[in-house]
């Protein structure tokens, strides 16, 4: 670095304005001097700490760029199959109102942006995944319309102040961490049941696993709030158990291809005519079971 510093310095000194007003936004006016100004990365007292927010900074905003997308594959598979199988309507409902909750306390609480920002991402998305999952179960309009409904009410009386306190909205924050990671079990319980991971998306899952990974780490360094740590460790191990049921079933006859999604090679996985009917419309037909998929030992 001392070689590069005479060349990298006036590279740093111009930056353009809007450049420098990102910089001092997110790392400080005092870390960005270090870093930026003075080029000092070499591990020492004052600059360790810079160093440490500048990473977080940066899994930071890596996570709110993923979680941009993260659902997406979910929801390209939804509309493409139009088929709600493998996907957990409750486990969804869970984990939106979870994000919702945290999303509304993190406002509050005054929180930077990139500390949560992927949280108001996730739950939009998570909220179209959750009407889909009622359109192609079946149904009416007026259940679709009352649950949306339902969400932005109950986001409206959380976000105001005159109605719900801060101490308040703490315990309900609280409950809010257990929803999270409760909202994993019931997905967990499908895909064992199903014996597959159905429409679930591979993208989907592996990247909330290493998401809430790194989502603990910048909260010990950006948030000083346990709530909040908490419910990202145990969201990390349940996404773990999610991961390693995607891995274990990849090649179940009720799994839809998923090699494909993740930019692989397909190799046909669920052919033509192995799909079973979704548990609800077999019944209504009074089909008998079909056979387990369930892999065995």
């Amino acid at each position: 670095m001392d070689l590069l510093r005479p060349y990298l310095l006036p590279l740093t000194h111009s930056l353009p304005t809007p450049l420098v007003t990102l910089g001092h936004t997110l790392l400080g006016p005092q870390c960005y001097k270090i870093l930026l100004l003075d080029l000092d990365i070499s591990l020492s007292s004052s600059s360790r700490p810079c160093l440490s927010l500048a990473l977080s900074k940066t899994l930071s905003l890596a996570i709110i760029t993923l979680s941009s997308i993260v659902k997406i594959p979910q929801i390209l598979k939804l509309l493409q199959s139009r088929s709600a199988r493998g996907i957990s309507f409750l486990g969804y409902v869970l984990e939106t109102s979870a994000y919702l909750v945290t999303l509304v306390y993190s406002a509050r609480r005054r929180f930077p942006f990139t500390a949560y920002g992927e949280t108001a991402l996730i739950a939009v998305q998570d909220v179209v995944v959750c009407l889909l999952v009622l359109v192609y179960g079946g149904w009416g309009g007026v259940v679709v319309g009352g649950f949306g409904a339902v969400l932005a009410a109950g986001v409206y009386v959380l976000q105001s102040e005159g109605v719900v306190g801060m101490e308040v909205l703490q315990w309900v924050q609280a409950g809010a961490g257990g929803l999270g990671v409760a909202s994993k079990v019931p997905q967990i319980w499908t895909v064992y049941r199903e014996g597959g991971t159905g429409q679930l998306s591979a993208f989907g899952v592996f990247t909330y696993l290493m998401g809430s990974l790194m989502r603990i780490f910048t909260t010990l360094q950006e948030v000083d709030d346990k709530l909040i740590l908490y419910g990202f460790v145990a969201g990390f191990l349940l996404n773990a158990v999610l991961a390693a049921q995607m891995v274990y079933y990849w090649r179940s006859p009720a799994t839809a291809r998923h090699a494909g999604e993740l930019g692989e090679k397909a190799r046909g996985v669920m052919e033509k005519g192995e799909s079973t009917a979704v548990e609800g419309n077999a019944k209504g037909k009074g089909k008998g079971k079909a056979p387990s998929t369930r892999r065995r030992g």
